[in-house]
């Protein structure tokens, strides 16, 4: 009889979607959380999410805290598929699922046996978690078993470095996956055929032979709140706390993109948004200033067991740039396809109106524009005469966005015309990047670069920060993003004024005596005015050491003797500690690199199959997701007794700021007027801080009634059976 009261209650609290607490039943605003109406008039809700986002910067490392919080709104089970992104850098080093009480430690997998443990324990009807990266800055978690009115938190955390952009450090944390065009058949997985007999996709293991479209393909793009359902949904998704500490002042602490409130010391600042939580429709960045007297050089070491890790931070000199320099030929590509409709388009127009003016008589310049298909102002290359300048001009203002984004052929084009003798060929890419075949991209570049330069300027709110950072990295130059929605004007002229030749190229390191291994990158990428790079790697040794930076600086050999000293045994410190992940995430960067780029020749150590064991490896090690490792937690309990019943869905997302519906492909449901409405009076509990003050419906309320009478007449049976029980021993 105990029994069957006991899941007569589960029975009732399952079927209304509501689990009691020990306090109260609360009713809470659900993030994000919307319902939608078929054509049919049928209503049906979607998951719900909340982020929380904690970004602890300690010197030049920054450790970051994402809590996912998944709320299903329904009145049955659902397993939940959520699309997201992570800075392009960032080693996530470890994955907690919060359920109820229960709190699971995730556990890093080769990503086939992940998601076999995930898909065993989906079908046991057991809460699950399953993260996986589709690119360096895009990833993917899937819930299995998320029940109604039981939340399930996910921790994910990661670390990454903070460089110096422009003479400021910069903390980038992105928000939102925008869209990603797809060219025609890119990135297919070939079909396993065994006996002649087709058998389906071939699926992405850490095993089998590495084939490139285990890195062009791409998950299913959710659904996305339309422009007219922003203001029906609720607007406070994510919450962004930013700790600084720093043993000299900081200062000029703010961001562009939200408005912050900041506290605390001169050496220990605080940042939070304004108004406490925000849609998470944008990239949330943050820039701050260190003051005192600029060092051109820093090196931070970790030793971690027997293995001792370095981290040098490089900058170039401070010196003027050289305006006596070679004549250029630039080649501006504008991408016009439908994603940069509207204030993407315009920012790049207000771009190019300063970019032109800043060109010498001596240069020349192409303008390449690019959708379905690419078009040139010219058949070749013209020199920057005033009335060439002005014909310029006049086309940048005649074009408009529309069509896909067909990148590749616009670099074959960008490349097409023979070089100009006693120039320097610069290539400025405006585009924001959303495009799924980045490796197609990247190879095709490492093949055409040569000499030449690229200047990747990503415009947009939330644009692809992955592809762009590696265009600059392989074109030998740099990536800038410009905002739409803020002072393009300004940001213009200052971009503008950047389309100059690095400071310090050809950069090297004497090591001296000091004996170094696995040093990443590769490849020193040359530094521009206000930025910075870093090399890590592992080191054998103590006490003081002396080694030379060497360069060239306009042209002229430098060098730059470093002294520092070695510990002697284990050193520990919390603002270090996080040294040997960041280098293996470079390491990393490294291996996916030269996959990408299909380098060849005395480039090429190591075959593909090699480099993603290397991958692979290195995630295992460092407890890294990868590519080919992935985070898996399964909860000790059965929470769905019908999993096979359970429908699939996604997280929907917002649309990103400033594009406009033709941004995303047809495929997207894009939701929005009369067929969305905000969700309120879902019950759950979620704390304090997501509480809303919403009275029950009446037939919930008697529903709750009858569900207290039916628990006090339990509490009742139940404690006189004992009693009886009790008297008889």
């Amino acid at each position: 009889m105990t029994k069957l009261i006991t899941c007569l209650i589960t029975f009732y609290l399952a079927s209304q979607g509501i689990i009691p607490d020990a306090n109260a039943v609360i009713r809470a605003k659900l993030g994000g959380t919307i319902k939608v109406y078929t054509k049919e008039g049928v209503e049906f809700d979607l998951p719900a999410l909340k982020t929380d986002l904690n970004v602890d910067i300690q010197g030049e490392l920054a450790g970051v805290t994402v809590v996912q919080t998944f709320i299903n709104p329904t009145k049955e089970p659902l397993h939940a598929t959520y699309l997201f992104p992570m800075n392009k850098d960032a080693a996530v080093h470890g994955m907690q699922m919060a359920i109820g009480d229960e709190i699971v430690e995730a556990k890093i997998k080769k990503i086939e046996k992940a998601k076999k443990i995930f898909k065993k324990a989906k079908k046991e009807g057991k809460t699950a978690s399953l993260l996986t990266q589709n690119r360096p800055n895009m990833f993917t978690q899937e819930i299995a078993n998320l029940i109604p009115g039981l939340p399930i938190k996910v921790t994910l955390k990661y670390a990454q470095t903070i460089n110096k952009v422009d003479n400021e450090y910069q903390l980038v944390v992105p928000l939102v996956v925008g869209p990603r065009y797809q060219p025609l058949d890119s990135g297919k997985a070939p079909l396993v055929v065994d006996q002649n007999v087709t058998v389906g996709v071939k699926k992405v293991r850490s095993d089998s032979t590495y084939g490139q479209w285990e890195i062009e393909s791409l998950p299913k793009y959710p659904s996305v709140f339309g422009s007219n359902a922003q203001f029906e949904v609720d607007r406070e998704r994510v919450s962004v706390k930013v700790s600084v500490k720093a043993g000299i002042p900081i200062t000029n602490v703010y961001s562009h993109t939200h408005e912050l409130e900041v506290s605390g010391t001169e050496k220990d600042k605080v940042a939070t948004l304004s108004e406490g939580r925000t849609i998470d429709n944008r990239d949330f960045v943050l820039n701050y200033r260190l003051t005192g007297k600029s060092t051109q050089a820093s090196m931070l070491t970790h030793q971690k067991e027997k293995d001792g890790y370095f981290s040098l931070l490089i900058e170039p000199p401070t010196v003027p740039q050289d305006q006596d320099i070679t004549a250029r030929e630039m080649i501006f590509v504008l991408d016009t396809s439908g994603s940069m409709s509207g204030d993407p388009m315009n920012a790049s127009k207000v771009f190019m109106r300063h970019a032109l003016k800043t060109l010498r008589p001596d240069d020349y310049f192409r303008i390449i524009n690019f959708g379905d298909t690419s078009h040139e102002l010219t058949n070749s290359p013209i020199r920057a005469t005033k009335q060439n300048l002005y014909r310029g001009q006049k086309h940048i203002d005649s074009l408009n966005a529309n069509g896909g984004t067909e990148i590749v052929p616009a670099i074959k084009h960008a490349f097409s015309s023979p070089l100009i003798g006693r120039t320097l060929r610069i290539v400025i890419f405006l585009t924001d990047g959303y495009v799924s075949n980045e490796s197609e991209v990247m190879q095709l570049i490492n093949e055409k670069i040569k000499d030449a330069r690229i200047y990747a300027f990503g415009v947009g709110t939330s644009v692809n920060r992955y592809l762009l950072s590696e265009m600059g990295r392989i074109g030998h130059g740099f990536a800038r993003y410009i905002d739409p929605t803020e002072n393009s004007e300004e940001v213009a002229i200052k971009f503008a004024r950047k389309l100059n030749s690095p400071l310090l190229t050809n950069i090297s390191i004497d090591w001296n005596k000091l004996n170094v291994s696995e040093v990443t990158p590769e490849i020193i990428p040359d530094l521009f005015s206000g930025d910075s790079i870093r090399i890590q790697g592992k080191y054998e040794g103590a006490g003081l050491q002396t080694i030379r930076v060497l360069g060239k600086v306009q042209g002229r050999e430098a060098s730059l003797p470093l002294q520092f000293n070695l510990p002697q045994e284990n050193f520990y410190d919390e603002s270090t500690s996080a040294i040997s992940l960041v280098w293996a995430r470079s390491k990393i960067s490294d291996y996916m690199r030269q996959l990408n780029t299909k380098s060849s020749g005395s480039n090429k150590k190591f075959s593909d199959d090699e480099l993603k064991f290397k991958v692979t490896t290195l995630g295992l090690d460092h407890s890294l997701a990868t590519k080919w490792t992935s985070f898996v937690a399964v909860s000790k309990r059965v929470v769905n007794p019908q999993p096979e019943m359970t429908p699939e869905v996604q997280v929907p997302l917002p649309m990103v700021k400033g594009v406009k519906t033709t941004a995303y492909p047809s495929s997207v449901s894009i939701l929005g007027g009369r067929k969305v409405i905000k969700a309120t009076n879902t019950p759950s509990i979620l704390g304090n801080n997501m509480v809303a003050n919403s009275i029950p419906e009446p037939e919930t309320v008697a529903g709750l009634f009858m569900l207290m009478v039916t628990g006090f007449a339990a509490i009742w049976f139940i404690r006189r059976k004992t009693g009886r029980a009790n008297s008889l021993i």
